[in-house]
Parts: C-alpha cells; structure tokens; sequence
C-alpha cells in the first residue's frame, strides 16, 4: 500500500508543476524532499506520527516525528536539489538544532505517558538530482543531543572565576 501511496503523491507534486501557484521554488524542493524522507524513514520501519510539527510558542518546527523501536525520533529534513560542494546535512547549525530541541521539549511534555520516552534526534540528508536516478537520501541517527555541545564544551565565565576582595 505503501507504493501506492508514493505513486500518487509524485503524481500529485508533478501535476502541481503544471498549474502554476505562487510557491517560491525552493519551498517546493523542501516539500518534495521531506516527502522522500518520509517515505524512506517508513521503508527503514519508522511509525511516523507527525510531519511538520510546530507549536504555537516556538518559531521552529520539527520536519518528521516517528518511533524507530521504542525510540521516538526528532527528523531534521535538509534537502539540495543537486549535489554541491556542501552536503544538506551541514545546514543544520546551531541555532536550528536549538529550535528543534525547544519544540522536541514540548512534543515530550504534551505526551500522554508515565515518564518521559527514549529520544533521539536524527538527520535526513537528501539530493533529489534527476528524475531519471531517483533521489539520493542519508540518514544520520542521533545526529545531536538535548545538550548542546557549545554549553559543554564553553569555559568558564572569567567574571565569576575572579577572586572578590571578601572572599580572599
């Protein structure tokens, strides 16, 4: 069934090419490659449970959210639409690992369950090239953590490691 459905959504994203709308091109490169993630992530067993999850606080979004053997995965999706010099996977910098880290913290707190799941946070790379070889996806698991590297790896403030008259 799975074929199927892959089979009307490319033909669906096609049709879209030929009744022209307003979408900027790269949102439609972005749209047509988390549709490949999501259905290469459901080929490797992922149980997707939402796409595009956003929460009204937050500015960021969380591309795919599914459980991948009792661990519920965070998606990142980056997609090129030809390879370059830099791969998609490095477009995930700090500050977007931030954003899908805060959403990631209210996706938990809303879950109805006794403690909170396994996590993990994963990155979909994909280069969709020509129609004629298909799309070429990486999948890089536990790409990140809920701790930023940046916090761990900081020093000391020198402020705080000055020693104050009264403390001698």
């Amino acid at each position: 069934m799975v074929w199927f459905t892959r089979i009307v959504a490319q033909s669906l994203g096609k049709a879209s090419r030929y009744f022209a709308t307003s979408t900027p091109e790269h949102l439609k490169t972005a749209r047509w490659g988390e549709m490949e993630a999501y259905f290469y992530l459901r080929s490797l067993g992922y149980r997707i449970v939402a796409r595009n999850f956003r929460t009204p606080q937050s500015h960021g979004e969380i591309d795919i959210i599914g459980w991948d053997d009792g661990v519920l995965c965070f998606v990142e999706v980056k997609t090129h639409s030809q390879a370059g010099m830099v791969p998609p996977e490095m477009a995930v910098d700090a500050a977007k690992k931030a954003h899908v880290r805060s959403v990631a913290r209210r996706y938990v707190r809303h879950l109805r369950c006794d403690g909170p799941p396994a996590c993990r946070f994963d990155i979909v790379s994909v280069i969709l090239g020509d129609e004629r070889r298909g799309p070429i996806i990486k999948l890089y698991k536990g790409a990140f953590s809920w701790r930023s590297r940046q916090l761990a790896e900081r020093a000391p403030n020198p402020r705080y490691e000055r020693k104050r008259w009264w403390r001698k």
